[in-house]
Formats: C-alpha cells, sequence, structure tokens
C-alpha cells in the first residue's frame, strides 16, 4: 500500500484536481493501491472532512495538531496509523508532509519516501507571508533542504524547480520527474462549442464581436494584481469592444476597475464544474505574475486549464516553463509584445496541445517509474 500524504492544505480546486484526482489516477491507470491520507486543520475540520470524502470516500481525514510550527506533534498519529495500515510507500506533498514522512522512515515504519515538490517553499513562504511563525520561517529551508535531500525519489513542477533545487540546495540526484500541474478530468472531457460560447456571452452581457480577457481565481498577492491592472487598462481605454471576466470572488481591486470601465467588467464565483463553460467564451486567458522565485519556478495550473479551454495565454516572462512554453508553440505571447491583431493556434488546436502536455495519462510513464 501507498499513502498519499497531505498536510494543512483546505479542500479547494487545485485539492481536487491536484492530490484528489491523482490518487484516483494512480489507482485506475497504475492500478496501484493507493489511499489519501490528509491532515488538516482543526477549524472548520467537519465541513471539510466531508468535503474531501465526498469526492474520495475512503480518503482517511485526520485532524492536525493546532499551529502549523507544531506540525512534529502530528507524526504519533501517522505512526500509528502506519502501524495499523503498514504502507510500504509514502509520497510526501510539500515539504511538511514529506518531513513526517520521512520520520516514520527512519523509524522503518515505511520503506520509501517521494518528495512531491509543488514549489519554491521556503522562498514562497518568506516572499508571500504564507506563514508568519518565525521559528518556521528561519527553519524551513533546512525543512526543504532535507525533504529533497533524504528522498528516494522526487517530483517536481517544473524544470525551472529541479534548477532552483541544483542552485539552492546543491541538487545533483537523477532521481526525479518532471510532473506539471495537470488537468481536472472536467477540462479532460470538456468540449468546444460555438453555441454555448455565445450563449455564456449573452449571459455575461458581452457581444460576439468583443474581444473578452478572462482572469481565473484568486487575485492574492502573489497572483500580482498590478501587472493584470497595468496590461489591461490601455487596452480597456483604446478599445470600446474590449471586456474583462473575472472568475474570482469579488475584490477591491476588481471593484476598482468596474469602477473605471463600468459595463465593462464582470465578476463571477462559479464552482469548479462549471468554470471550463466561462473560460471557453472568454478570447484570451490571463496569467501575469511578478518576477519572484516563487513565481519563476511555479506551474500554475490555470496555465493548462486556460489551453484546454482553447484560449491563448497572455503570460508574464519568466513563468515556470510556460513562459518558453507559448513562444514554443504559438499558444499564446508573453506580455509585453502582445498585439490585438496577432494571431495564435486555433481553438481545437489549442486544446489538443492542452491534452497532449497536461493530461494525467500524458504522464503515466512518469508516475510508473517514480513508482518503480
Amino acid at each position: 500500500m501507498i499513502f498519499y500524504l497531505s498536510f494543512n492544505d483546505a479542500p479547494s480546486g487545485i485539492f481536487s484536481s491536484q492530490v484528489i484526482d491523482v490518487v484516483k489516477f494512480l489507482r485506475n491507470d497504475l492500478k496501484v493501491n493507493i489511499r489519501l491520507v490528509s491532515f488538516i486543520s482543526l477549524r472548520n475540520y467537519l465541513q471539510n472532512r466531508k468535503a474531501i470524502k465526498k469526492e474520495l470516500n475512503d480518503a482517511i481525514v485526520l485532524p492536525m495538531f493546532p499551529g502549523v510550527h507544531r506540525w512534529k506533534q502530528n507524526t504519533r498519529t501517522l505512526s500509528l496509523l502506519c502501524s495499523y495500515k503498514k504502507p510500504e510507500m509514502i509520497i510526501g506533498r510539500s515539504v511538511l508532509a514529506t518531513q513526517l514522512a520521512l520520520y516514520l522512515k527512519k523509524r522503518d515504519k515505511v520503506k520509501k519516501v517521494i518528495y512531491d515538490g509543488r514549489g519554491a517553499i521556503a522562498a514562497e513562504w518568506k516572499e508571500y507571508g504564507v506563514i508568519t511563525n518565525e521559528l518556521m520561517l528561519n527553519e524551513i529551508g533546512e525543512l526543504e533542504n532535507e525533504a529533497i535531500h533524504e528522498s528516494d525519489y522526487r517530483i517536481a513542477v517544473s524544470e525551472k524547480l529541479i534548477q532552483h533545487w541544483q542552485k539552492k540546495f546543491q541538487y545533483v540526484s537523477g532521481n526525479h520527474v518532471i510532473i506539471p500541474c495537470t488537468l481536472n478530468t472536467v477540462y479532460e472531457n470538456f468540449e468546444i462549442n460555438d453555441s454555448l460560447r455565445l450563449k455564456k456571452r449573452q449571459e455575461l452581457g458581452f457581444s460576439d464581436s468583443d474581444k473578452v480577457f478572462v482572469y481565473s481565481g484568486s487575485v492574492a498577492g502573489w497572483q500580482s494584481f498590478g501587472l493584470l491592472y497595468n496590461f489591461i487598462k490601455p487596452l480597456l481605454l483604446e478599445q470600446s469592444n474590449v471586456k474583462v471576466l473575472f472568475l474570482s470572488s469579488q475584490d477591491q481591486d476588481i471593484l476598482k476597475l468596474e469602477n473605471e470601465f463600468p459595463g465593462r467588467i464582470a465578476c463571477i464565483r462559479l464552482p469548479p464544474s462549471q468554470v471550463p463553460a466561462y473560460l471557453a467564451c472568454a478570447d484570451y486567458g490571463l496569467l501575469l505574475r511578478e518576477k519572484t522565485i516563487t513565481n519563476k519556478v511555479a506551474s500554475p495550473v490555470k496555465f493548462a486549464e486556460y489551453l484546454a479551454c482553447g484560449l491563448p495565454v497572455i503570460i508574464s516572462e519568466e513563468l515556470g516553463d510556460y513562459s518558453d512554453f507559448v513562444k514554443q508553440n504559438n499558444c499564446g505571447c508573453i506580455m509585453d509584445t502582445f498585439s490585438i491583431k496577432a494571431t495564435f493556434l486555433n481553438k481545437k488546436s489549442t486544446r489538443e496541445l492542452a491534452l497532449k502536455h497536461f493530461s494525467k495519462k500524458s504522464f503515466l510513464e512518469s508516475y510508473g517509474r517514480m513508482l518503480g
């Protein structure tokens, strides 16, 4: 048996596509005996446990010991679980889950630990204030270093992340696979439909001739709203048929844009299953972020989702492996070079590109090599 272990990850669209969908994929396509073990916060514990088990009914969802900085206190619970279930391997999602797994390996509770590296964790915590506890901020770099070096195998979400490990942590092993954030099955099964596109545009108050830019996801600090604002404002001023759709919770920054350009900005929040239909009614997907270490190694799942809905992606420079990807595949462009007159791959070809590079089945061999 294998445990896929997550720590302090609440249910969300990302959790569904990058955790639950991965567990289901490994079961169904690789016939792996795998269980999700998820430590979550006591805050809204019952509600979040229910949400996780609704998607994966045999998930083992456990309450965390209060406070992320007390992460070591969860080793006893995990040790008892391993004594009962006897997993041979643990895949740890990010640093702290991997640290818990390594603790058990050192005590011969498991034979193999795989570090699922989701980004430059120490850099992200410090650049964006993910954690404010000084003790944790001081030790996260060493914890990340140990997760990288002491694990038996590693997953990295980008080639740029491997390069970061090599530079920052002197990583030299070749025991890794690169698996980016992959598509949720909702996107894999979605079909681009012209009549649905027109219907959604009418619903939003957009016409068929409008040029619609869509931004999907949080407008939190690391999403760099300032870059987006500086990019889109000149287009709104220059061309009256430019419209902007935010698939996001309402926010002061979005309200500011709405007040400046009344009738041309739409903002709606949707359940994940409904997002593809609204993405597909747009003309361009926006993925603009500042040049931080966090973003330089990132693998935003929105990139794959935009492509799967047939959208060319307007992207900032040095965003993970994807800035080069758009140049090589003509599936979008760098923000500074954008022209409304530019032509890109058609919607069908763009979607095919997404399925080729970002469906989970595209990484069957990589997953098999990792587990072997």
